[in-house]
């Protein structure tokens, strides 16, 4: 019993801290209707839309980081822990929570996981967001350590990457957990969120070695997930590889 308790108290917390929610009060709109095999350009575009807009949104803030920080480095009296400190919060912002810089529907559920059929091996639903909250600590620390290489600057291109990375990653989250089109989900996350997390773990490595092998685990958990889309895709209809028109 003590065990189950706190098994459910963990599974709290870490949802809690990710976002995620529990239950799936919000169905998506697939389990009322049917896909046809007509492409949709308009979903397409909104992607495409939303996607840009939070690449600006994200790159606009990194550079005000950049300035409140210079003021902040420039304060006569002020210690150099601060500016660290600001920096660490703003990056872990960034790693847990970048969906609120985005204007597509991001939220995260284990509903639609739960609902779906999964090839054995699957990990079980906690699993991911315990990973994806290790995998935030490691990219808060490797942002870390490139951003003292950098001069304590964050309007620089390891940055402008990483916050690429992060908006193709909750586009592709809108794709597959909201939406569940399960067939546009495979390519969007090969050229999407893997492809960008190899560039940035390359990029990184590039700047501070040290900040590349601590976020390597991030890609290597990309691939794991990367096939694991594509073994639920083969498992639940094989519908077409890019967004179709929906009709009731």
């Amino acid at each position: 019993m003590t065990k189950s308790n706190d098994a459910g108290k963990l599974e709290v917390v870490v949802n809690t801290v990710m976002g995620v929610k529990t239950d799936d009060n919000n169905q998506s709109q697939v389990k009322q209707i049917v896909g046809t095999k007509e492409l949709d350009i308009r979903k397409i575009l909104t992607y495409t839309l939303g996607t840009i807009l939070q690449i600006g949104t994200m790159i606009l803030v990194l550079g005000g980081m950049e300035q409140l920080l210079m003021l902040i480095n420039n304060y006569p009296g002020c210690p150099n822990w601060v500016s660290t400190l600001l920096a660490g919060l703003f990056f872990t912002l960034l790693s847990i929570r970048s969906r609120i810089f985005s204007l597509l529907d991001n939220t995260r559920s284990r509903g639609s996981y739960d609902e779906i059929v999964r090839p054995k091996w699957a990990p079980p639903a906690l699993a991911f967001p315990i990973v994806w909250m290790t995998i935030a600590v490691l990219r808060v620390i490797s942002s870390l350590l490139v951003w003292q290489q950098m001069n304590q600057q964050f309007l620089v291109l390891p940055f402008i990457v990483f916050v690429v990375h992060l908006a193709l990653g909750d586009t592709w989250n809108t794709i597959y957990t909201v939406e569940r089109r399960f067939g546009a989900a495979v390519p969007v996350v090969i050229f999407g969120p893997w492809l960008s997390a190899l560039i940035v773990t390359v990029i990184y490595w590039q700047v501070n070695p040290i900040a590349g092998i601590v976020l390597a685990p991030s890609s290597i958990w990309l691939t794991v997930a990367a096939i694991l889309v594509f073994r639920i895709w083969q498992l639940n209809g094989m519908e077409p590889l890019y967004p179709v028109k929906l009709t009731s």
